[in-house]
């Protein structure tokens, strides 16, 4: 491991604290929803398709989720549906946004361990509103320096974050539970990570090569980077 390290940063979602699984009990009551239009599973892969097309137009998060969910209805439905399963779509949305906070198992005594000794930084993806609710509630906000809520996680993304912190890839930890998003940039733009695997993953954020790098750790659960500081 790189002993050089100052900064380590934590992606938020499934990696500090449940969320994926609030997401996809979400979908299933949505699938449900439409299967007088079409069995659940097509539903499942309508209603990704339309993520997938407007990724880039609402991110990631919630509201993007309520967006793709009513424009999915209105597709599968030929805009036959009423407005009550728009409605219905529209408080899926809302309980998702209003879910308690759950912190995964062993964050709260990694983060006791590390603080004071490196700078700890949040760098997640997802709505601005919705992660600063979710930040807020964990009870986690002391321990961190800087939260940095991103648009995007790619190699561009990561520099600018880097640049902001003053500070130097080879110097940079990233902890996270998505290869595509919290690993593969930070290890292409010079810096370590570190992958957290979570039971859960969004079908967008999978993938299944072996990465061998060598600054790059597979973790069990979060607190066993304190081996390797």
């Amino acid at each position: 491991m790189n002993n050089h390290i100052t900064t380590i940063a934590f992606d938020a979602d499934d990696t500090l604290w449940v969320n994926e699984p609030y997401f996809q009990e979400a979908e299933k009551e949505f699938c449900i929803l439409l299967e007088d239009y079409l069995p659940q599973h097509s539903v499942s892969q309508e209603l990704f398709k339309t993520e997938m097309q407007n990724l880039h137009l609402y991110g990631y998060g919630v509201k993007g989720f309520m967006l793709c969910m009513i424009e999915t209805i209105s597709r599968v439905s030929n805009n036959t549906a009423s407005l009550q399963l728009v409605n219905k779509a529209i408080e899926l949305g809302q309980e998702l946004l209003q879910k308690p906070i759950e912190l995964l198992d062993g964050v709260t005594d990694t983060l006791d361990s590390l603080k004071g000794k490196y700078r700890l930084v949040v760098a997640t993806k997802g709505d601005l509103l919705d992660q600063e609710r979710k930040l807020k509630n964990s009870g986690l906000q002391d321990y961190f320096h800087h939260i940095e809520i991103m648009s995007d996680k790619k190699e561009n993304d990561y520099k600018k974050l880097l640049k902001h912190l003053d500070c130097q890839p080879e110097n940079f930890l990233m902890l996270g539970n998505s290869i595509k998003s919290d690993i593969l940039p930070v290890l292409e733009i010079g810096g370590s990570a570190a992958h957290i695997p979570y039971h859960v993953t969004w079908n967008h954020e999978q993938h299944d090569v072996n990465l061998e790098h060598e600054h790059f750790m597979e973790l069990k659960s979060i607190d066993e980077i304190l081996k390797y500081l």
